[in-house]
């Protein structure tokens, strides 16, 4: 994994020391050539959604159909995670209203959007295991997704740059690269995710690492 973490703009990008990983100006030039996921980047940020990103899957989608595949077909998308931080309301229904109000402003997109503050009482629950810490910030959350090639979310600032959180790093995002977070996913819901999204069909080229 690089020896990079966690989120940061273009400005702070170009102000890396010489020979510093620039693999985000990869990510933010595949973003930039998709009218669709910049404009659900709009939506988000104008929002009002506190410290709101998109991530996971959407993200993969796009770089892996463009890298491997076909070209990015939003209407492949199956959904938009928007993630987002909210410590004063912990309640289902926080995150309910910040999808509504999402698409209210642009209806097609399915939107999904997870306050990340929130993640430590429902995820024992819904995913076994014992009680997680709450999550005290987004890129907290992006670090423990299931594989590092999704463990990344990008959004747009008041001045239309792409902020990009990537906590692992985005190696195995741009070379096309599955491979397991151990943080909080054991071997078997991993082969289990591996067997029900089976990405080597949908983009050849990318690589599984078990």
């Amino acid at each position: 994994m690089p020896s990079w973490a966690g989120c940061s703009t273009d400005q702070e990008s170009q102000q890396r020391q010489p020979g510093e990983p620039r693999r985000e100006d990869e990510l933010r030039d595949l973003v930039r050539r998709s009218p669709w996921l910049v404009r659900a980047l709009g939506v988000v940020r104008d929002s009002g959604l506190p410290d709101a990103w998109i991530g996971a899957g959407a993200i993969r989608d796009l770089v892996w159909s463009e890298r491997y595949g076909d070209g990015f077909d939003p209407a492949l998308v199956r959904d938009v995670d928007v993630v987002f931080h909210d410590p004063t309301d912990l309640s289902r229904d926080n995150d309910d209203r910040a999808t509504r109000r999402l698409v209210a402003v642009w209806p097609n997109p399915p939107w999904e959007a997870k306050n990340q503050a929130a993640v430590h009482t429902w995820y024992p629950a819904k995913f076994g295991g014992g009680p997680v810490a709450p999550l005290r910030t987004v890129a907290d959350a992006v670090a423990t997704w299931p594989e590092y090639a999704t463990a990344v979310a990008v959004r747009l600032d008041a001045w239309d740059q792409i902020a990009v959180c990537a906590p692992h790093g985005l190696n195995d995002l741009l070379d096309g690269v599955r491979r397991r977070n151990p943080s909080r996913f054991s071997p078997d819901i991993s082969r289990q995710r591996l067997a029900r999204h089976r990405p080597t069909e949908r983009w050849p080229g990318v690589r599984v690492v078990t």
